[in-house]
């Protein structure tokens, strides 16, 4: 998908407001380093533009920093709404003989460009704040628990980061992903 000029200014207005209004996730670093990076790569651009368009509220967060990278991550406080009622992967929708959902997490989180979250992120994604208090969040799994038919989620309740997991068939409404775009 090509972003107009206008859209392109809109969602870098969009995530600088944002960026500047939450220093917390991000100590140390400046909007004119981000939108140097966006401008380099256009394609970063229109991942992020999706992510936004599906509720994802994407934000620079500072436990993804390696020193060269640099990491947005879908902020919303629940998990995105465009991006519930999916299974986890596409092996799990196939392997649904009835009442399917309409796609799987991870399908959608490639078509995007972003990659889920894994269990350590989503723990740094909560001590930012409070995430998924009322939704959940399909988690990266490990490929042994995929491979035994599971697929792990997230949530917060009673104050404490919840991991779990369920059938990766298994599909919920206030179930979707949060997704990590790394520049």
């Amino acid at each position: 998908m090509e972003l107009s000029t206008v859209e392109r200014e809109e969602i870098k207005n969009i995530l600088r407001e944002r960026f500047e209004a939450n220093m917390h996730r991000h100590k140390n670093l400046s909007w004119k380093t981000i939108e140097s990076r966006l401008n380099e790569d256009p394609d970063k651009l229109n991942t992020l533009f999706q992510m936004e368009e599906t509720g994802g509220e994407p934000d620079v967060v500072g436990f993804a920093l390696d020193g060269e990278n640099i990491s947005f991550v879908d902020c919303s406080a629940e998990s995105p709404k465009s991006r519930r009622s999916y299974c986890y992967d596409h092996a799990a929708l196939e392997s649904r003989k009835k009442h399917k959902p309409v796609n799987s997490a991870l399908t959608v989180a490639n078509e995007m460009g972003v990659e889920l979250l894994d269990e350590i992120q989503y723990r740094q994604l909560q001590e930012l704040g409070n995430f998924d208090s009322k939704t959940s969040s399909w988690l990266k799994t490990p490929n042994e628990i995929r491979e035994l038919g599971g697929a792990l989620f997230g949530d917060f309740r009673y104050n404490h980061v919840f991991i779990y997991h369920n059938g990766a068939e298994s599909y919920y409404a206030a179930r979707g992903f949060r997704g990590i775009l790394v520049l």
